[in-house]
């Protein structure tokens, strides 16, 4: 009994489609051009018989020819035309690359995202935004995030600069001076930090307050006041400055709003404590500020992912953010 042969599942599949080699290509649009093999070997700066020999291998790949040869130079085959217009292509996408390229490698261009908590982007963003739009072309896409959130962002890949803050022990001392140490951000090991500088911290009390006028305020005076508290970290540098004066402050209200904060401390129904980022952003009118001993100031940082100075737009945006400049309030 004869049987049939056994069915050739790739018996009836189309061929593959060739590979083609891109710069080759640009080979024959550049002999299509010319309008001869010699003449696009001259424009090219290369040997006839190299482009010769590229054209072959360009013939090979697409499996049928692409240029007639005759003594008066090539035509190009209905697939050599095919193939020089998708060479046109190519070569328009490498021209914008390269332009695109070369405007962000000169700062005419580029987009960098900025994660910053609230008071600076009320106090510092803006002065920075006004600097790189002097200076660049560089496009900044803000969010507003708490400092553990923004480190995740940049992390993430979602930021690529954030500002952050962190807060010293107010038990910590510096041997050589005596004076509190300069605050901690607790700077994550995988990222890298520009340190912007001290954000003194200063108490806020309504404008009537009986200390507002006292030649010697500290902490410790406040002690039976009750307090609005902020953040988590600011609260937490609250309490622990307050311990470190002997009390426990009362906290009677919490919210991360510092306009919120003013108007409660303005109706005389709390005090407070603020950093001058956020008095400097905003000052109602029926509050009294005052610098006190033993509470310390803020550390202000920029962090980013290794390797990310070397970008233009990123390396714009963190010189726009000179060192220092947080301690001026």
């Amino acid at each position: 009994m004869e049987t049939s042969p056994a069915p050739n599942p790739t018996a009836n599949q189309a061929p593959a489609a060739p590979t083609l080699d891109p710069r080759r290509l640009l080979i024959l649009r550049t002999v299509a051009q010319e309008g001869s093999i010699s003449a696009g070997a001259r424009a090219l700066g290369w040997t006839q018989p190299a482009v010769s020999q590229h054209l072959q291998a360009l013939e090979r790949s697409a499996r049928t020819p692409l240029v007639l040869r005759h003594a008066g130079g090539v035509t190009l085959t209905e697939a050599g035309r095919a193939a020089v217009a998708h060479a046109d292509a190519v070569a328009a996408h490498l021209d914008a690359a390269a332009r695109e390229i070369s405007e962000l490698a000169a700062l005419a261009g580029g987009t960098v995202r900025l994660a910053a908590f609230p008071s600076a982007l009320a106090a510092l963003v803006p002065s920075v935004l006004a600097r790189l739009a002097a200076r660049t072309g560089v496009d900044v896409r803000l969010v507003e995030a708490e400092p553990p959130e923004a480190v995740e962002l940049v992390r993430s890949g979602d930021v690529d600069v954030a500002l952050t803050f962190g807060y010293a022990d107010p038990d910590e001392t510096d041997r050589a001076s005596g004076r509190p140490a300069t605050p901690s951000a607790d700077l994550p090991p995988d990222l890298r930090e520009v340190a912007l500088g001290l954000d003194p911290v200063d108490v806020v009390l309504p404008a009537g307050h009986p200390a507002a006028d006292a030649p010697a305020l500290t902490l410790a005076d406040l002690a039976e006041d009750d307090w609005v508290a902020g953040c988590v970290r600011c609260r937490e540098h609250l309490v622990a400055s307050a311990a470190a004066a002997g009390f426990a402050p009362r906290i009677r209200h919490e919210t991360d709003d510092y306009v919120v904060v003013q108007a409660i401390v303005a109706q005389g129904l709390a005090v407070s404590v603020l950093p001058r980022t956020a008095l400097g952003a905003y000052r109602h009118p029926g509050v009294v500020t005052r610098a006190v001993p033993g509470l310390d100031g803020r550390s202000l940082h920029a962090l980013h992912r290794p390797g990310a100075e070397r970008v233009p737009a990123v390396a714009a945006l963190l010189a726009a953010l000179p060192p220092g400049t947080a301690s001026d309030g």
